[in-house]
């Protein structure tokens, strides 16, 4: 039975690690925060603002400049749903969004990424190192089959094997923040075979940086500048 005192506890633990981080407030240090075991469970329970659509959303800067990196998006989006056709690409506000079946990388109950994977990840860390100028969340969820602990311990295992494999293809750590959210943030209705297998996944954000905002806001003020 999962109660309200386990859940008081993981949300005391959270806090504590989150504060043990310091005052630096860079998006990386924030997801390595909550992307620690009991940190994971506070950002399911507590807000959607850390997962992958989350952080895309509170990305955006709007305006023509946010429409300059929405086209930019657009073409990278494009050229991921040429080349992972078993993965769902999505268009989310200014930044983009990939999803992984988790049957497609992992075998059940496993971490460590099949042999089959390789091909998917391969293209897709040919398309993020050829659009260096942005940050990656890799959000690792699951079902709730076995225990809470279990499940928020494999979703954060899932993730940080696909961020080591992006890593050995060239794509800079300094991009990735990596979430586990276990069975906190179901996709579908966990009471079926269906729904279960659609909440087994790993869901890949694809944001702006900081550099590629700024130009953005550049081009913007463009015509204005003497």
């Amino acid at each position: 039975m999962k109660t309200n005192n386990k859940i008081l506890g993981l949300f005391l633990i959270s806090i504590l690690a989150v504060a043990s981080i310091g005052c630096k407030t860079s998006n990386a240090l924030k997801g390595g925060a909550i992307g620690g075991a009991a940190g994971g469970v506070l950002g399911g329970l507590i807000s959607k603002n850390n997962t992958a659509t989350g952080i895309i959303v509170g990305a955006a800067i709007g305006g023509s400049a946010g429409a300059i990196i929405g086209r930019q998006m657009d073409k990278q989006a494009e050229e991921l749903e040429r080349e992972l056709e078993k993965a769902e690409v999505e268009r989310v506000g200014e930044g983009i969004k990939v999803t992984f079946d988790s049957g497609l990388l992992f075998d059940i109950n496993k971490a460590s990424l099949n042999p089959s994977s390789r091909a998917n990840l391969d293209s897709l860390a040919k398309t993020l190192n050829k659009y260096p100028d942005t940050n990656i969340i890799i959000d690792g969820h699951t079902d709730d089959t076995g225990t809470e602990k279990h499940n928020l311990k494999l979703s954060l295992e899932r993730a940080t094997s696909v961020e080591t494999y992006l890593k050995n293809k060239g794509v800079s750590g300094t991009r990735i923040t990596t979430h586990g959210f276990g069975e906190a943030m179901p996709k579908s209705d966990n009471t079926t075979v269906a729904g279960r297998s659609e909440n087994r996944r790993v869901e890949i954000g694809i944001v702006a940086n900081e550099k590629m905002q700024e130009e953005a806001k550049k081009a913007e003020g463009g015509s204005t500048q003497p």
